[in-house]
């Protein structure tokens, strides 16, 4: 079932490296490395200080004082720690293997906090909680199903949240007291993967629910919290509507929430419970993409995505008008979180010379104090590239725009270029930290850009919908177009471009390969599908509804006969550059499957490649050591080069694996793209490495296990983000993690 290889092709099956002596980087346990070299430990130590960077995410307020949780990483994946003040000690309270990047303290007392992990990977997010005087853990799942969007009433008595316990794909509604695990029961049984809790009512009589159908259509619920009897609150009607987030007001007659009702912007709403009435608070012709309500219910926080800049906003809700807002640095705010102070906002703040730390704004006096300071591995920050944001013309006469990271100016002439696409498809890149990516340009001199194609998220619903089902290629045309664009600029070398992406970018690459082959020296594909229709039947069964309303319905045998005939599986004769394909064991989202069939594809081909220990007599020795096949041992979690798939971006895991993918691909895009082998220093020499992985947005962008940290907080379609879905490339599009994500818009992959 093998087919065709571009001539470096490596098969990735998770993750990292380790030193087996000071002068060499070889392959740990988890890695099973056939055909490639030791690294020099003197690569290893230019790469070093660009991956010995972390940073910060808030993850929840103290409920009785001005303390808070935070997610940080000091040894080897981000952790639980509690910050007692603005650039105070960070203190680690959780220890695990896996990283543990969302936690809720119980809002009515600090005692303890919820925390939400996975093991390995795989997505299946279980609770916790964590007695703050003793330091105890209890499990409060069952351990096995999927557990995500929890969401705490505001007694402090009960939590709410989504499971797939019952059947394994259906998300149904969950109920319990964390400090009576045994009082834990489901509520309401329904049908379809979207479904999550935003917000209790004030008398924890009701919930607000949300079932988001797909990135385009959603519907807010109430829900009995006794007998879980539901009532739509938002009409189903001929044209779609699409709500995120939602958060019930003081008085309890109506909700807040963001919407793109009337509108090609998701805008803030005010939903009448009554008359079913919409009242639009905010006017601005960008997405809201996030949201939180003061304790109070008087003053609302919120974020505009602003060409992919995150923009914080505030507005009272009596008198519904915005107030100033200090001006903070250009990035990107994420994270909004109101303490019960009804004074302190914290929130999130990443930019291109600074990794994501944790802030607070008090509103009154308008003071911004920072609570986390991030290292960054000895890096001048201060000299790091800031992108610059360009447009191109598209096939069809549409503006297409992407953010372009130029190198030092002690870099002359045309430079190479990587193309990063970001996942989703519905994520979008925003200009964040790039992290270990900037070795690529400090160290390297190479370009890179990150277009948002039709489909990406961030710049209004019909462009969003533009590569949905049989519009799927519109996309690859978009690229298409940036590499006519390359071609016109003087400093771009377009004889020298390499195409990289992770998760549905991973897909868009090896699109772009079978499509532009003769016009890219090589491609890069991060736990990419290679055939929707394959991926569509074996992805995770609480996918599959979501991922072909975007898709299309392989079942529909016109639209399977679309699917097939675009696949990159199907096309891959057309590939001839070299090609390095990356996945993961224990992917949910993108099963190893799509990469190993991809491989077993293009091998058919008869172009040279070694395979396990298998050789191809045609290939000299030397050739034979620049085209290693990785095959996975026991893996334990997949990482794609910077990070682990859906983990916090700062996670030191797959650090080794960047230097090693690094010399993989030295010179790959510094190469002539009409070479028929990579030079003989291409395993030895510093080049660019996969993309990091994201978040999401990023993200973004997936579901969170936790919930939200604050119900009605955004989190999916428009977000970043980062992780997600699984974004693409980098850097993280969705920065709340999967066990806080309640409210928001859908992590795509």
């Amino acid at each position: 079932m093998i087919k065709h290889v571009p001539r470096l092709l490596a098969v990735f099956l998770l993750t990292t490296l380790g030193c087996a002596q000071s002068d060499q980087i070889v392959p740990n346990e988890n890695l099973a490395v056939e055909g490639v070299p030791p690294i020099l430990s003197s690569l290893a130590a230019s790469v070093e200080r660009y991956g010995n960077y972390r940073g910060a995410n808030l993850a929840s307020w103290h409920s009785e004082r001005r303390e808070m949780l935070i997610s940080t990483r000091f040894a080897d994946v981000p952790e639980i720690h509690l910050v007692k003040m603005p650039g105070g000690d960070r203190s680690q309270l959780t220890f695990y293997p896996d990283p543990v990047t969302a936690a809720q303290f119980n809002p009515k007392k600090g005692g303890s906090f919820v925390f939400s992990k996975d093991v390995g990977g795989g997505e299946f997010y279980q609770f916790y909680r964590y007695d703050m005087a003793s330091g105890d853990v209890t499990l409060l799942t069952d351990g096995k199903s999927r557990n995500v969007g929890m969401v705490w009433a505001r007694s402090g008595e009960r939590i709410a949240y989504g499971s797939t316990r019952r059947d394994g794909n259906d998300v149904d509604i969950w109920v319990m007291d964390p400090d009576d695990p045994k009082s834990d029961h489901m509520l309401a049984k329904l049908a379809g993967g979207g479904w999550e809790p935003l917000d209790w009512f004030p008398d924890r009589q009701k919930l607000l629910v949300l079932n988001e159908v797909s990135a385009e259509e959603s519907y807010l619920w109430l829900m009995d919290a006794n007998s879980g009897e539901k009532t739509l609150l938002t009409a189903k009607g001929d044209i779609k509507v699409h709500y995120s987030g939602g958060q019930f007001s003081k008085d309890g007659h109506g909700i807040y929430t963001t919407t793109d009702k009337d509108s090609e912007f998701h805008r803030l709403a005010y939903l009448d419970l009554t008359t079913k009435q919409h009242t639009y608070l905010t006017n601005i012709s960008w997405d809201i993409e996030e949201f939180d309500l003061s304790d109070n219910r008087e003053m609302i926080a919120f974020v505009t995505n602003e060409d992919g800049y995150g923009v914080l906003h505030l507005l009272d809700t009596t008198t519904r008008k915005e107030k100033s807002v200090p001006q903070l640095p250009k990035g990107i705010v994420s994270g909004v979180t109101w303490n019960k102070n009804n004074r302190d906002l914290g929130f999130n703040l990443s930019s291109a010379r600074s990794s994501s730390d944790v802030y607070s704004l008090d509103v009154e006096t308008g003071k911004v104090e920072r609570w986390t300071f991030s290292e960054t591995g000895g890096l001048n920050t201060a000299n790091l590239p800031e992108p610059d944001l360009i447009h191109w013309k598209s096939w069809d006469g549409r503006m297409i725009s992407g953010f372009i990271y130029r190198p030092p100016a002690k870099f002359p002439g045309k430079r190479p270029v990587i193309v990063n696409i970001h996942g989703g498809p519905e994520g979008q890149f925003r200009p964040g930290f790039l992290g270990r990516l900037n070795y690529w340009l400090n160290e390297l001199g190479l370009v890179v850009i990150f277009p948002n194609v039709r489909g990406s998220t961030g710049y209004g619903k019909t462009f969003l919908s533009l590569d949905n089902g049989f519009l799927r290629e519109g996309s690859y045309k978009d690229i298409g177009t940036l590499l006519d664009w390359i071609q016109q600029q003087p400093d771009l070398d377009s004889s020298r471009v390499m195409i990289t992406g992770g998760s549905y970018g991973g897909f868009m690459t090896l699109a772009v390969a079978t499509n532009y082959n003769g016009r890219i020296c090589c491609s890069v594909d991060v736990v990419g599908p290679s055939n929707l229709v394959t991926l569509l039947e074996h992805t995770s069964g609480y996918r599959q509804d979501l991922r072909r309303v975007e898709y299309g319905d392989e079942r529909d045998p016109n639209m399977r006969e679309f699917l097939e005939r675009i696949a990159p599986y199907n096309k891959a004769k057309n590939i001839t550059k070299p090609l390095f394909v990356i996945a993961g064991k224990n992917d949910p989202r993108v099963p190893a499957t799509e990469s190993e069939q991809m491989v077993q594809i293009v091998r058919r081909n008869g172009t040279p490649v070694v395979a396990g220990q298998e050789r191809r007599a045609r290939l000299s020795q030397e050739a034979e050591r620049r085209l290693p096949v990785l095959r996975d041992g026991d893996i334990r979690e997949r990482v794609s080069v910077e990070v682990a798939r859906k983990d916090d971006r700062n996670s030191g895991l797959a650090g080794p694996a960047f230097r090693w993918e690094l010399s993989i691909l030295s010179s790959a895009v510094s190469f002539p793209s009409n070479s028929s082998l990579l030079p003989r220093r291409s395993l030895t020499s510093p080049a660019p490495a996969l993309p990091v992985r994201a978040p999401r947005p990023a993200t973004s962008n997936r579901k969170f296990p936790l919930g939200r940290p604050r119900p009605g907080r955004p989190v999916g379609r428009r977000r970043i983000r980062v992780p997600s879905e699984k974004p693409a490339g980098i850097p993280p599009l969705r920065r709340r993690p999967p066990c806080l994500s309640g409210g928001g818009r859908s992590a795509k992959h």
